[in-house]
């Protein structure tokens, strides 16, 4: 079967698009444009009534929630080895997913996202100004535990590793505006070993978006 990933360039979503090229699985990418607001078209909202990237859909079964996706196609796939076959491996592997998913991204969307937070338009400076600090103080956490080199999972390269290249993207992109490699080099050495891999240079063309230098 040939599973659809509906994705929107840079967004979360280029975390499942990795995974779905790593593992190898035949899969077409559709493409949402969220600043023309695509995502809230009938035609997705059809699809995932939360209109936000990614959801995967198999047949006429839909999935939601980057996390979610990861896990499935690593499953899925087995043989891609995108997933920890022992218990400690696969709780560090939800460690991780869960720390990026409720604090990197929900940083991230008080920068991108003030007005989710508060009506008033005079605070959503303050909002962005403190969102920029949590987020900067979450990626030296991150920093750290990536400072032994290798992959997330140590010598295993699993589908923590592209989601970890979402926020790694983010923080040097307009909205952040960090220097990675001199504020975070573990993390950026962490990124640039992702470059080299194929199915990363694949998606990263698809989406349009610049390698890690």
């Amino acid at each position: 079967m040939t599973a659809t990933l509906y994705y929107a360039p840079g967004a979360c979503s280029l975390a499942s698009h990795i995974a779905l090229e790593e593992a190898g699985a035949p899969f077409e990418a559709v493409r949402l444009d969220l600043a023309k607001g695509e995502q809230r078209s009938a035609q997705y909202l059809s699809v995932n009534e939360r209109g936000r990237v990614p959801a995967l859909v198999e047949g006429d079964w839909v999935l939601t929630e980057n996390t979610a996706i990861l896990r499935h196609i690593a499953r899925a796939h087995p043989q891609a080895g995108l997933w920890p076959e022992d218990e400690r491996g696969q709780a560090v592997a939800d460690e991780w997913l869960g720390w990026l998913s409720t604090s990197h991204h929900t940083a991230y969307a008080h920068i991108r996202r003030a007005g989710r937070y508060c009506d008033d338009e005079t605070m959503h400076p303050a909002i962005v100004a403190k969102g920029l600090e949590t987020y900067a103080d979450l990626c030296t956490m991150t920093e750290v535990r990536l400072s032994n080199g290798g992959w997330a999972l140590a010598e295993r390269y699993s589908v923590v590793d592209p989601y970890l290249m979402v926020f790694w993207n983010w923080g040097r992109g307009p909205a952040c505006g960090f220097d990675m490699a001199n504020r975070f080099p573990a993390w950026t050495a962490h990124a640039r070993r992702l470059a080299e891999r194929p199915a990363v240079r694949a998606v990263f063309a698809r989406e349009g978006l610049a390698l890690p230098a």
